[in-house]
């Protein structure tokens, strides 16, 4: 019996438990996968989809063709998503607010998700997160690790920390963006943490 589109998409971008996928390229809708091309303006991951009813998705649109999809990834389930939340709990805002940043160690700080592509349940969850799941950043430091993961989220490139004259440029994993890893290892993900690795070695 042949898989439905949905069956399909599912088995090329590998969810995870929380219904978090990574980013699948339209280039790879081929072979096997073909139907799930968007010629008809992704029919099968509309509104009135299975996909869509049970899945939170997102589209990136290419900046050079208009309004054609480049690529699409699952975000979490859909009945999840009245709980997932950017706001932070106001206990830990306040301890957070009281630490020095932990990039340029000046006193007004903002408090930062240190998981930077905010796709983590436990941390978008208010009734689920703690406080080592944020730091204290700068608005400067924070404005710039806001940048540097929208390059690595458009790229799969994560940032590397020889630009900031590291000798290493993360301390896990590689350069290449893995789902599995997330944002652990990065310099931005936790500076403090980063920094103390290379004491360690």
């Amino acid at each position: 019996m042949s898989k439905t589109k949905k069956e399909l998409f599912l088995e090329l971008a590998e969810p995870n438990p929380n219904g978090v996928s990574r980013w699948v390229n339209s280039s790879e809708f081929t072979g096997k996968y073909e139907d799930l091309k968007f010629g008809n303006g992704g029919s099968w991951c509309r509104r009135s989809s299975s996909v869509y009813k049970e899945f939170i998705i997102e589209k990136d649109k290419s900046i050079t063709s208009g309004n054609s999809i480049d690529r699409i990834r699952l975000n979490g389930y859909r009945d999840q998503k009245i709980s997932l939340t950017q706001n932070i709990r106001s206990d830990i805002k306040r301890k957070i607010q009281k630490k020095r940043c932990v990039v340029l160690g000046t006193s007004r700080v903002e408090v930062d998700h240190k998981d930077g592509r905010k796709n983590n349940s436990k941390t978008m969850n208010t009734s689920t997160q703690k406080i080592s799941d944020f730091q204290p950043l700068s608005k400067a430091a924070n404005d710039a690790k806001r940048q540097f993961c929208k390059e690595c989220k458009r790229t799969g490139k994560r940032y590397d920390a020889k630009k900031l004259g590291y000798p290493i440029s993360v301390v896990k994993g590689d350069l290449n963006y893995d789902d599995n890893l997330g944002c652990d290892g990065c310099f931005w993900h936790d500076p403090v943490e980063f920094r103390s690795y290379l004491k360690l070695k």
